[in-house]
């Protein structure tokens, strides 16, 4: 045979398929890996319980990221097999793998049952208690998919508690506590993000919107514009409390921590712009990535949090 046919010739290994890499392709685009941005909410509990200098304590935080991710993607799945026709009807969300028939149901149900025997065997290596609250957030998240996504406002409050229990589980597997202030903000913020989402179906839908999410026809866009301020204030106020706080300040070795104050500011505020003029938010984790100016303020406020923490330690 040629040595130009040959499939390891010019020194290189053996590829794949054309095929195969076309599958491994789309079965990543249905993991939807860009949304595991929003799994780093389980580092909080390791920048902030100041254990991001020992290396034990970062590697289970590591095993925890991943045993969210793993579950996440599983869920995703779930959530794009159940919504197949609704999916279909979408602008956006019929170019994915599962609406489009790239991916068949039953590649994505196997896939899904295997993230989720990676998950929880993940989970059970960092102890029953961040075994149970994965399973809460799996079990959370399917009852969304099937029934809680349907109900006027409780869609939004579910989908908040799923990033409100991502950041006590990075708590839990590190085996400290969580300040409650840090759990509401997060609450808030959740909300903020969710409904944005919502506002962003219903502009970018208009009279599709309930075909594809019934419960858009409860909402408006002024009664979500304003619930959304109030959420928004709700999560600036709660975040300068926590920074301010006496004992968090104890705790923390600083009370220096309100100066990360106005990347929060500028970040409500960007993301705002971007929900009413851009008509963007309906992916906060795709907006995060698109938007140069929120993505360097995350990352700005991330780095200033962990040197006004660890400031005196790494000196």
């Amino acid at each position: 045979m040629p040595a130009h046919n040959s499939p390891q010739a010019g020194g290189g290994g053996p590829r794949l398929s054309v095929g195969m890499e076309k599958m491994i392709g789309t079965l990543i685009k249905a993991l939807r890996v860009y949304q595991w941005s929003k799994n780093l909410l389980v580092f909080a509990a390791l920048v902030f319980a100041q254990k991001f200098l020992i290396p034990d304590q970062v590697l289970k935080s590591l095993l925890a990221f991943v045993a969210f991710c793993a579950a996440s993607s599983a869920m995703y799945l779930l959530n794009d097999v159940m919504d197949i026709e609704s999916d279909r009807v979408h602008p956006e969300k019929r170019t994915r793998p599962v609406a489009s028939g790239a991916l068949s149901i039953r590649a994505a149900i196997g896939a899904m049952l295997v993230l989720l025997a990676l998950s929880l065997g993940i989970s059970g290596t960092l102890g029953l208690p961040f075994l149970l609250i994965v399973c809460f957030y799996l079990g959370l998240t399917t009852f969304y998919t099937l029934e809680l996504k349907k109900i006027v406002i409780v869609d939004v409050l579910a989908v908040a508690i799923g990033f409100v229990v991502r950041a006590i589980a990075g708590a839990i597997a590190l085996d400290v506590t969580f300040s409650n202030w840090l759990v509401v903000c997060t609450l808030f913020l959740a909300l903020f993000l969710g409904i944005s989402k919502r506002r962003h179906e219903i502009h970018c839908l208009n009279d599709d919107a309930t075909s594809h999410r019934e419960v858009l026809g409860h909402y408006t866009v002024p009664y979500l514009d304003a619930i959304n301020t109030i959420v928004a204030g709700a999560a600036l106020i709660t975040y300068t409390i926590y920074t301010c706080s006496p004992e968090v300040a104890g705790h923390l070795g600083t009370d220096k921590l309100y100066l990360t104050l106005p990347f929060v500011v500028y970040g409500l505020f960007r993301y705002m712009y971007l929900v009413h003029h851009n008509l963007d938010g309906g992916d906060p984790s795709s907006t995060l990535i698109k938007d140069r100016p929120l993505a360097i303020t995350v990352i700005l406020w991330g780095l200033a949090c962990v040197g006004l923490i660890y400031w005196k330690r790494m000196w």
